[in-house]
């Protein structure tokens, strides 16, 4: 609690008071100050330790000081608070305070209840522990919306263009797509072949290729025959003169065994050539020998081979290949668009120059061949070679017609999807395929990862916030309906004509509030309302305001578990109350004062100040006032016992001083003082009759008149001795006597007067 103020030092009407420090407080302390003496001041600086606002010292400046405000505060745990060069060393948060800035601040400015106030009074209601909620649930609130930025520059780094028709969140949770260039490279293909369905239904596949090879064995088998039966004599002696005959020998003679063998058939044995007899012929068994059945099979074994290799190696048959190659090539060219097909790179020109070189070196072995059946030819190193490179040109041709027939196989599918397919659908599949490629590019991805970092953390802030908000809501399902109460209970104390209905916490962007509404007699009242209809602003008058005000302040402290250890300050509750509610006041301010560690009340009404001295009769007190020192106020000490004698107790010492003592100095003011001294007593004994503004001696005339009579004032030995009274003591007053001030007194006479008024005035 606050114990002392050791300094005040250029600070509002306070130039350098040091006097406070032989002025402690008490558990109750008093501090009456005339208006624009200081006590406002006062009230400020004790706000400002308690909430370390150090601008509400800093506003009140001294005018004209050269130095700046400085506070110094004993508050009783450990060193003093100072406020020294615009803030305090420490706060003193134990201090609560009621005062003009806790009505604006929590109840309403002026006749107007604002979203501040509202949310002020929240804070009020559910106190500390509430506050801490609030605040935590605020701050989580604060972090969401810096969230919320974050994630809207974030998003703006996002190129639009990229997501197409998807959220930032939908883009930036797409997942990564296994081989995905091939995957959008296949779905541009089945969008285009839904989009030209007619021409890929009636577009044929790849047509197969082929090369015929060269049968290497089969050559030379060929080559090596001969006629294995034919003596080997007789078969160097045809061919001794076989070759005797040069070139084409061997044929010439064979057709002339032809016809030697027809004419021997007809019967005719003669020679085609010479008509001489060949039965005796030695060397014609020889020919019929070398040129029998076996030779004649040979030939034409030779001569079908010469022509089955000329029927598949030559002819149309490579004009055929190259028209398959372009063929080829020419739907390759189409296909590509749909499917995934081969390049097909075949340099026809090279082929057909190794495969003409090959064939044309077989056809002259197999013409050699021809010319002699039965002579066993091996096939030239050269020409096998020539054979070897044309025969991998055909395998490579194979391979090459192998793929494109496995090709075919996908084609058919690409037919048969193009037939069924869903353009818009593959159009949406294919954009989101891109889109996937777009999120994830290296200059794309770090960006959708930092607004997916960002959501994440967004999220882990919204769950601490509705952790935040359940403690909180926890916390106000006990704290508001017993604040409710409380409020209505001190409005009934405080003698209030009016209500509060129920009081609701709110959740707004803006933090928490508090809601209720008025019940005047009754009748539901807004807060705000339309122009003309009844609100808060229209059917309070000021002294409502405050009496609700000090309703939400003693309900805040009634509800408060630290209260005990509360040093409340209380700064001129009585502004704009009713007369009717002082008391009432004075009973709620005892009350209060035996439940805190320590209370000050400040005002400048000098009769509530020693009302609550009076009430609070059984708490240690202190009281001090705000005194005029030359241009500014200083702090002092006042005596509240000689501040609560009245002029009429002050007469009455004096009377008794006097019969004691008959000090002459004293004895024109004492016969002064005892007419007023009998008006004192008239007016509290008979209210009804002795009314304000009624003449004393008129009064004594009533009295007189209706001694004896049932409407009897007082006794006819009273009223007598109340006329010889007056009738002295109007000799000292001015209204009767214009001489009063010069008129003699004889000290038995006075004496003799004083004592029998003090005797009248103690009769009950």
């Amino acid at each position: 609690m606050v114990r002392k103020l050791n300094l005040l030092r250029n600070v509002g009407k306070f130039d350098n008071v040091a006097a406070g420090a032989q002025l402690p407080f008490s558990r109750l302390t008093l501090i009456y100050a005339e208006n624009a003496r200081g006590k406002t001041t006062l009230a400020a600086i004790l706000r400002s330790l308690a909430y370390g606002r150090a601008e509400l010292i800093t506003e009140r400046a001294r005018l004209g000081a050269t130095h700046p405000p400085h506070v110094v505060v004993d508050t009783g745990a450990g060193a003093p608070a100072i406020f020294q060069n615009g803030a305090w060393t420490r706060t003193a948060p134990e201090i609560v305070i009621f005062d003009d800035a806790f009505v604006a601040e929590n109840v309403c400015s002026g006749m107007e209840v604002g979203t501040t106030h509202r949310q002020n009074l929240h804070e009020l209601i559910v106190g500390a522990q509430g506050i801490a909620l609030t605040r935590a649930l605020q701050a989580e609130v604060d972090r969401i919306e810096v969230h919320n930025a974050e994630l809207r520059e974030r998003e703006s780094a996002i190129p639009a263009r990229l997501r197409g028709s998807l959220s930032v969140d939908a883009f930036c949770a797409l997942a990564p797509v296994a081989q995905l260039p091939q995957a959008i490279e296949d779905g541009e293909r089945r969008l285009a072949a839904a989009r030209d369905a007619g021409k890929v239904a009636e577009t044929p596949t790849l047509p197969p290729l082929s090369l015929p090879k060269i049968d290497l064995d089969a050559l030379r088998d060929l080559l090596a025959k001969g006629v294995p039966d034919l003596d080997a004599s007789a078969l160097r002696r045809v061919q001794d003169h076989l070759s005797q005959l040069g070139r084409g020998g061997e044929a010439w003679a064979g057709e002339g065994m032809e016809f030697a063998g027809r004419l021997a058939e007809e019967g005719h044995g003669e020679c085609p050539f010479c008509a001489q007899d060949l039965a005796g012929s030695p060397v014609l068994a020889h020919y019929r020998a070398y040129f029998g059945h076996a030779y004649n099979g040979l030939k034409r074994q030779i001569t079908d081979a010469a022509r089955a290799f000329r029927a598949a190696q030559s002819g149309d048959v490579p004009a055929a290949f190259e028209r398959d190659i372009r063929e080829s090539v020419e739907r390759q060219t189409f296909w590509k668009a749909f499917a995934e097909v081969p390049a097909i790179e075949i340099d026809t020109a090279a082929i057909a120059r190794t495969w003409k070189s090959a064939r044309e070196m077989v056809e002259r072995l197999l013409e050699a061949k021809g010319s002699a059946p039965l002579d066993p030819m091996s096939v030239p190193a050269e020409v096998e070679r020539a054979i070897a490179e044309h025969n991998a040109q055909c395998d490579r041709i194979r391979e090459i017609s192998d793929q494109l027939n496995a090709v075919n196989m996908r084609l058919e599918t690409v037919k048969e999807q193009a037939r069924e397919a869903n353009e818009a659908t593959l159009a949406s599949d294919l954009a989101n395929l891109r889109a996937v490629e777009a999120r994830h590019d290296p200059t794309i991805a770090p960006l959708c990862d930092a607004y997916l970092a960002e959501k994440a953390a967004k999220a882990a802030t919204e769950q601490r916030r509705r952790a935040a908000r359940t403690a909180l809501d926890q916390h106000r399902q006990a704290a508001f309906p017993a604040y409710g109460i409380a409020i209505n209970d001190f409005l009934q104390r405080f003698n209030a004509n009016f209500r509060v209905g129920a009081v609701d916490p709110a959740n707004t962007r803006g933090g928490s509030a508090a809601n209720y509404t008025l019940l005047i007699d009754g009748n539901p009242v807004p807060l705000s309302a339309d122009p003309g209809a009844p609100s808060f602003s229209n059917t309070l008058s000021a002294g409502d305001r405050n009496t609700l005000a000090l309703a939400f302040f003693f309900a805040s402290l009634q509800n408060d578990p630290q209260r005990a250890q509360r040093t409340v300050v209380i700064d001129d509750p009585m502004t704009s109350l009713d007369e009717h509610r002082t008391l009432h006041t004075l009973q709620e301010v005892d009350r209060l004062a035996r439940d805190v560690a320590g209370i000050v009340v400040l005002s400048h009404s000098k009769p509530f100040l020693l009302g609550v001295w009076d009430k609070c009769q059984q708490l240690q007190k202190a009281a001090m006032e705000v005194r005029r020192s030359g241009l500014g106020s200083t702090l002092a000490a006042w005596d509240v016992n000689v501040a609560m004698v009245t002029e009429h107790d002050r007469r009455y010492a004096a009377a008794v001083v006097y019969l004691d003592q008959a000090d002459p100095a004293t004895e024109r003011r004492v016969a002064e003082s005892l007419r007023p001294m009998m008006e004192s007593f008239c007016r509290v004994a008979y209210p009804n009759i002795f009314t304000p503004g009624s003449m004393l001696g008129r009064f004594q005339d009533l009295c007189e008149t209706r001694a004896g009579t049932p409407q009897e004032i007082m006794s006819a030995t009273n009223a007598r001795e109340l006329r010889a009274l007056l009738d002295f003591a109007n000799r000292f007053h001015h209204d009767t006597n214009a001489a009063y001030a010069t008129e003699l007194i004889n000290d038995a006479e006075l004496s003799d007067l004083t004592r029998r008024t003090l005797a009248f005035i103690r009769r009950s």
